[in-house]
């Protein structure tokens, strides 16, 4: 299925390898993830300007919101590829957030970050659950995260399930 077909199914992901258009800013990073809910083209925007510039205003506020979430309006404005490693992998995050999801996939979210990076990441993670209650599948190899994390753990080993129950049954 093709990736803009996903995402009006509500699926949105972050990438183990981040994915995002390293010479655009982070704002324009979030906002490219908008595009499934844009209506306009270049045609009904020449003949419809008005409502293009009040749909470009929605659609900013939604980015702005999550740029407030994410605690990254400090590097909204910065190229992203220029910005470290765990800002870059909290851009791809709000990314995936602008797709509005029903579900989110996370593939290694903190993979490559230190502590403080990892921390803040596992807040970030908690906080969409329990206040956006978007259901989230997270792919990580660091058990004592996945524990920390998960109300439910399914252990596969190359496909095969190992294990599948709450954290305290997870041995």
């Amino acid at each position: 299925m093709a990736s803009y077909k996903i995402a009006q199914l509500g699926i949105a992901r972050t990438f183990q390898n981040i994915a995002l258009y390293g010479g655009l800013s982070t704002l324009d990073n979030i906002m490219a993830a908008r595009h499934i809910f844009m209506k306009s083209n270049f045609l009904t925007g020449a003949i419809y300007f008005g409502w293009t510039i009040r749909e470009e205003v929605r659609h900013r506020r939604v980015v702005e919101e999550i740029i407030d979430f994410l605690e990254i309006h400090h590097i909204r404005k910065q190229v992203v590829a220029n910005l470290p490693y765990g800002l870059r992998k909290r851009v791809d995050l709000g990314r995936a957030l602008a797709l509005q999801p029903k579900i989110l996939l996370l593939d290694e979210p903190m993979a490559g970050m230190n502590i403080e990076e990892k921390e803040d990441m596992a807040r970030f993670i908690i906080d969409i659950f329990e206040t956006r209650k978007i259901p989230i599948v997270l792919v990580e190899h660091g058990m004592d995260l996945v524990m920390d994390l998960a109300g439910r753990i399914i252990v596969l080993y190359f496909g095969q399930k190992l294990a599948d129950g709450d954290p305290g049954s997870i041995v």
